[in-house]
């Protein structure tokens, strides 16, 4: 497997290891009592609490308004389905709506109704919103029509309207016809893709495991004069990484050092994963160190791959010389990052290191989410430690009840 240039061991640098530096005093709020004492700062407490339910409720009162005003409006425009008079604002707003709220259905009928209108003129900027929520709600089909009825409209197809189609293919897996029109718009010299379209196309042959095809559609592309950008090499790598075409993806990672293309943080979170996943830690190590080299923040993402990839070596001390790096840096971890981490000394059987996560993540201001205790009860059951798992369940119950404590 070809690799970046580096050293034959990759140590962290020193500065990883070091021990936590210790936290800067951040100052405590100084409560002075007055001739009240303590009591009036309960009656604050009190006062704030009772205002904050206040709001809440008049928030609420207010939501509820909106939605009852709308669901309004739509029975209207229900109701008022073949009159030619309505007024544009109300039934464009309805339209967009839904739209949003991706319910194709109730969209298509709107969208009908405006054709009726007497002011309605075809308008190609909603035709690609359907297409594409269309394409979300995986009814290429449909997609496929309103295409065509835009091009009876008379509507300007350009490449966004292609490459909406182009996506809702993909959505759905039909790959022929996202091939085959992608070769049509590269046939047109008055709607020529351009590098969006471009990433579309290799994302979905590249994410659905389809590498000669996307290897075939990005040489069409370079051969119809479309110049590939950082997030297209993104594409490649992490579409060679997840297939385990390792080879392959340090040619890219060659090519885009050779051809002065300055690699973003996401660049180094899919090589970083892809290494770790590979089991080359010297590789995951070395480029996490350049990463740092060349002052890009890590985040959550970043120290997930390397957890991976340790656990997966069954490495518990790197792990711990990853977590001394955390608490001596200022990257912020959330409540995904200590999942993987519960889920790394699961796989290891470090079941007391695991525990201690809770509180670790109490410290930092993370709440355990239904993964944290749904991960936590698997590790301990599959070390036949069900005395631990009753426990676990029942915060697992309480997990976004108000008021619980877990």
């Amino acid at each position: 497997m070809g690799s970046l240039p580096g050293p034959a061991v990759n140590p962290f640098p020193s500065e990883f290891n070091r021990l936590p530096e210790s936290k800067a005093h951040t100052g405590s709020m100084n409560v002075s009592h007055g001739r009240e004492g303590p009591l009036s700062i309960d009656d604050e407490s009190m006062r704030r609490e009772r205002k904050e339910q206040s709001n809440k409720k008049i928030a609420s009162q207010k939501a509820i308004s909106v939605i009852l005003r709308r669901e309004a409006t739509m029975a209207v425009i229900e109701k008022k389905k073949g009159s030619t008079r309505l007024f544009p604002g109300t039934v464009l707003e309805a339209l967009h709506e839904r739209i949003a709220a991706l319910r194709w259905e109730s969209a298509l009928k709107v969208f009908e109704l405006l054709r009726e209108q007497l002011w309605y003129r075809p308008n190609s900027a909603i035709y690609v919103k359907l297409i594409v929520m269309l394409g979300k709600c995986k009814q290429p089909e449909k997609a496929q029509s309103l295409f065509q009825a835009m091009i009876d409209e008379g509507c300007i197809v350009n490449q966004e309207s292609y490459t909406a189609l182009l996506s809702a293919y993909s959505r759905s897996g039909i790959f022929v016809d996202m091939e085959s029109t992608l070769v049509e718009m590269l046939r047109q010299r008055e709607c020529k893709p351009d590098v969006w379209t471009m990433n579309s196309t290799l994302r979905a042959f590249g994410g659905s495991g389809q590498i000669e095809t996307m290897e075939k559609c990005y040489e069409k592309f370079l051969s119809a004069g479309i110049q590939p950008n950082i997030k297209t090499f993104n594409i490649l790598l992490d579409s060679y990484g997840k297939t385990g075409n390792y080879k392959k993806m340090s040619a890219v990672m060659e090519y885009m050092q050779k051809y002065h293309f300055s690699w973003s943080l996401v660049t180094y979170n899919i090589v970083i994963d892809a290494f770790g996943r590979a089991g080359d830690l010297n590789q995951m190590e070395f480029l996490f160190r350049l990463m740092q080299s060349e002052s890009i923040k890590p985040n959550c993402v970043t120290l997930c791959s390397l957890i991976r990839g340790y656990a997966q070596a069954g490495k518990v001390e790197k792990i711990r010389g990853l977590l001394r790096y955390i608490e001596s840096s200022d990257v912020t971890v959330d409540t995904v990052f200590f999942n993987c981490l519960v889920d790394a000394y699961g796989m290891m059987g470090c079941l007391a290191e695991m525990k201690e996560v809770l509180p670790m993540m109490e410290s930092k201001g993370c709440q355990p989410d239904k993964i944290t205790y749904r991960t936590m009860i698997k590790a301990y059951n599959m070390n036949g430690m069900s005395n631990h798992v009753k426990e676990l369940r029942h915060a697992l119950s309480s997990v976004g009840k108000p008021e619980s404590r877990r």
